[in-house]
Protein backbone atom coordinates (compact mmCIF):
# COMPACT_ATOMS: atom_id res chain seq x y z
CA UNK A 1 0.00 0.00 0.00
CA UNK A 2 1.34 3.48 -0.88
CA UNK A 3 1.92 6.10 1.78
CA UNK A 4 -0.90 8.19 0.31
CA UNK A 5 -3.33 5.28 0.55
CA UNK A 6 -2.18 4.57 4.10
CA UNK A 7 -2.77 8.20 5.12
CA UNK A 8 -6.25 8.21 3.60
CA UNK A 9 -7.07 4.92 5.32
CA UNK A 10 -6.04 6.35 8.70
CA UNK A 11 -8.11 9.49 8.13
CA UNK A 12 -11.20 7.38 7.36
CA UNK A 13 -10.67 5.35 10.52
CA UNK A 14 -10.41 8.48 12.68
CA UNK A 15 -13.65 10.23 11.73
CA UNK A 16 -15.84 11.50 14.59
CA UNK A 17 -19.05 9.58 15.27
CA UNK A 18 -21.14 12.65 16.02
CA UNK A 19 -22.56 14.45 13.00
CA UNK A 20 -23.86 17.95 13.59
CA UNK A 21 -25.80 20.16 11.25
CA UNK A 22 -24.08 23.20 9.81
CA UNK A 23 -25.29 26.52 11.23
CA UNK A 24 -27.98 28.43 9.35
CA UNK A 25 -25.97 31.30 7.88
CA UNK A 26 -29.02 32.95 6.34
CA UNK A 27 -29.79 34.45 9.75
CA UNK A 28 -26.46 36.28 10.04
CA UNK A 29 -26.94 40.01 9.93
CA UNK A 30 -30.63 39.66 9.13
CA UNK A 31 -31.58 42.45 11.48
CA UNK A 32 -30.75 45.94 10.20
CA UNK A 33 -29.24 44.59 6.98
CA UNK A 34 -30.19 46.69 3.98
CA UNK A 35 -29.17 44.55 1.02
CA UNK A 36 -29.23 47.30 -1.62
CA UNK A 37 -27.42 49.89 0.52
CA UNK A 38 -24.79 47.31 1.48
CA UNK A 39 -24.32 46.39 -2.19
CA UNK A 40 -23.91 50.04 -3.18
CA UNK A 41 -21.47 50.80 -0.34
CA UNK A 42 -19.27 47.79 -1.11
CA UNK A 43 -19.31 48.52 -4.85
CA UNK A 44 -18.24 52.13 -4.30
CA UNK A 45 -15.49 50.92 -1.96
CA UNK A 46 -13.91 48.79 -4.68
CA UNK A 47 -14.12 51.41 -7.43
CA UNK A 48 -17.50 50.71 -9.05
CA UNK A 49 -20.42 53.06 -9.51
CA UNK A 50 -23.98 52.03 -8.64
CA UNK A 51 -26.80 53.75 -10.54
CA UNK A 52 -30.39 53.08 -9.50
CA UNK A 53 -32.85 53.01 -12.41
CA UNK A 54 -36.47 52.07 -12.93
CA UNK A 55 -36.53 51.44 -16.68
CA UNK A 56 -34.31 50.61 -19.63
CA UNK A 57 -35.04 54.12 -20.92
CA UNK A 58 -33.22 55.51 -17.87
CA UNK A 59 -30.27 53.27 -18.71
CA UNK A 60 -30.30 54.56 -22.30
CA UNK A 61 -30.43 58.16 -21.07
CA UNK A 62 -27.52 57.58 -18.66
CA UNK A 63 -25.33 56.01 -21.34
CA UNK A 64 -26.16 58.77 -23.83
CA UNK A 65 -25.20 61.40 -21.25
CA UNK A 66 -22.00 59.74 -20.04
CA UNK A 67 -20.41 57.88 -22.98
CA UNK A 68 -19.28 58.85 -26.44
CA UNK A 69 -21.81 57.17 -28.75
CA UNK A 70 -19.44 57.57 -31.70
CA UNK A 71 -17.18 54.95 -30.12
CA UNK A 72 -17.98 51.24 -30.24
CA UNK A 73 -20.64 50.09 -27.76
CA UNK A 74 -21.84 46.49 -27.63
CA UNK A 75 -24.61 44.75 -25.73
CA UNK A 76 -26.52 41.49 -25.56
CA UNK A 77 -29.75 43.30 -24.68
CA UNK A 78 -32.24 44.17 -27.44
CA UNK A 79 -33.61 46.95 -25.20
CA UNK A 80 -30.35 48.86 -25.77
CA UNK A 81 -30.01 48.31 -29.54
CA UNK A 82 -30.63 52.03 -30.14
CA UNK A 83 -27.14 52.86 -28.86
CA UNK A 84 -25.17 49.61 -28.94
CA UNK A 85 -24.44 46.88 -31.46
CA UNK A 86 -26.07 43.47 -31.09
CA UNK A 87 -24.32 41.79 -34.04
CA UNK A 88 -20.92 41.03 -32.52
CA UNK A 89 -21.49 37.64 -30.85
CA UNK A 90 -20.15 35.59 -33.76
CA UNK A 91 -17.11 37.76 -34.46
CA UNK A 92 -13.54 36.78 -33.70
CA UNK A 93 -12.90 37.86 -30.05
CA UNK A 94 -9.84 39.89 -31.09
CA UNK A 95 -12.12 42.07 -33.21
CA UNK A 96 -13.57 43.45 -29.98
CA UNK A 97 -10.33 45.20 -29.05
CA UNK A 98 -11.77 48.67 -29.76
CA UNK A 99 -14.94 48.35 -27.66
CA UNK A 100 -15.48 51.37 -25.45
CA UNK A 101 -18.47 50.02 -23.49
CA UNK A 102 -19.98 46.58 -23.03
CA UNK A 103 -23.43 46.34 -21.45
CA UNK A 104 -24.65 42.97 -20.18
CA UNK A 105 -27.10 41.68 -17.61
CA UNK A 106 -26.20 39.65 -14.53
CA UNK A 107 -28.15 36.68 -13.22
CA UNK A 108 -27.82 38.10 -9.69
CA UNK A 109 -25.57 40.09 -7.36
CA UNK A 110 -24.10 39.57 -3.90
CA UNK A 111 -24.29 42.40 -1.35
CA UNK A 112 -21.36 41.36 0.87
CA UNK A 113 -18.76 41.70 -1.93
CA UNK A 114 -20.72 43.41 -4.76
CA UNK A 115 -20.08 40.42 -7.01
CA UNK A 116 -22.28 39.87 -10.06
CA UNK A 117 -22.81 36.35 -11.40
CA UNK A 118 -22.55 36.19 -15.19
CA UNK A 119 -22.36 33.19 -17.50
CA UNK A 120 -21.51 32.74 -21.15
CA UNK A 121 -25.17 32.40 -22.13
CA UNK A 122 -25.74 36.08 -21.23
CA UNK A 123 -22.29 37.45 -22.07
CA UNK A 124 -22.37 36.72 -25.78
CA UNK A 125 -18.63 36.05 -25.69
CA UNK A 126 -16.58 35.34 -22.61
CA UNK A 127 -14.12 38.08 -23.44
CA UNK A 128 -16.78 40.81 -23.67
CA UNK A 129 -16.64 42.14 -20.09
CA UNK A 130 -12.86 41.96 -19.92
CA UNK A 131 -11.78 43.52 -23.21
CA UNK A 132 -13.91 46.69 -23.16
CA UNK A 133 -12.60 49.96 -21.77
CA UNK A 134 -15.74 50.26 -19.62
CA UNK A 135 -18.31 47.76 -18.44
CA UNK A 136 -21.94 48.23 -17.45
CA UNK A 137 -23.89 45.42 -15.85
CA UNK A 138 -27.62 45.47 -15.19
CA UNK A 139 -29.04 43.57 -12.23
CA UNK A 140 -32.53 43.62 -10.79
CA UNK A 141 -32.62 44.78 -7.18
CA UNK A 142 -34.75 41.76 -6.29
CA UNK A 143 -31.91 39.55 -7.55
CA UNK A 144 -29.31 40.74 -5.05
CA UNK A 145 -28.63 38.27 -2.26
CA UNK A 146 -26.83 39.05 0.99
CA UNK A 147 -24.02 36.50 1.13
CA UNK A 148 -21.87 34.22 -0.98
CA UNK A 149 -23.50 31.25 0.76
CA UNK A 150 -26.84 32.38 -0.65
CA UNK A 151 -25.19 32.94 -4.03
CA UNK A 152 -23.83 29.40 -4.14
CA UNK A 153 -27.22 28.07 -3.10
CA UNK A 154 -28.71 29.96 -6.02
CA UNK A 155 -26.11 28.65 -8.48
CA UNK A 156 -26.65 25.12 -7.18
CA UNK A 157 -25.37 22.25 -9.30
CA UNK A 158 -26.17 23.81 -12.65
CA UNK A 159 -23.74 23.14 -15.48
CA UNK A 160 -22.15 26.19 -17.08
CA UNK A 161 -19.68 26.42 -19.93
CA UNK A 162 -18.33 29.52 -18.23
CA UNK A 163 -19.40 31.49 -15.20
CA UNK A 164 -17.74 34.12 -13.05
CA UNK A 165 -18.39 36.72 -10.42
CA UNK A 166 -17.42 40.24 -11.49
CA UNK A 167 -16.94 42.81 -8.76
CA UNK A 168 -15.75 46.31 -9.55
CA UNK A 169 -13.44 47.39 -12.35
CA UNK A 170 -10.16 45.62 -13.04
CA UNK A 171 -7.60 46.46 -10.38
CA UNK A 172 -4.15 45.57 -9.13
CA UNK A 173 -1.80 46.83 -6.44
CA UNK A 174 2.00 46.70 -6.40
CA UNK A 175 4.36 46.17 -3.47
CA UNK A 176 3.96 49.81 -2.42
CA UNK A 177 0.21 49.16 -2.23
CA UNK A 178 -0.59 51.65 -4.95
CA UNK A 179 -3.99 50.70 -6.37
CA UNK A 180 -4.35 50.92 -10.14
CA UNK A 181 -7.79 50.58 -11.74
CA UNK A 182 -8.11 49.22 -15.27
CA UNK A 183 -4.73 47.51 -15.29
CA UNK A 184 -5.87 44.38 -17.11
CA UNK A 185 -9.53 44.81 -17.96
CA UNK A 186 -12.33 47.32 -17.74
CA UNK A 187 -11.23 50.70 -16.36
CA UNK A 188 -14.64 51.37 -14.91
CA UNK A 189 -17.77 49.49 -13.89
CA UNK A 190 -21.28 50.90 -13.72
CA UNK A 191 -23.90 48.68 -12.11
CA UNK A 192 -27.42 49.60 -13.05
CA UNK A 193 -29.66 48.53 -10.16
CA UNK A 194 -33.00 48.03 -11.87
CA UNK A 195 -36.30 48.12 -9.94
Amino acid sequence: MSSKAEILKRIKLNQPDIVTDLPDLTLLGSENFDTIETYKTVLKGIGGDPVEVSTYQEILDYIKANYNLEKRLITTLPELSEIASLDWNNLEPHSLQDVELTVVKAHFGVAENSGLWVTDDILGQRVAPFIAQYLAIIVHKKDIVRTMQQAYDRIGNKEYGFGTFIAGPSKTADIEQSLVLGAHGARGLIVFLLD
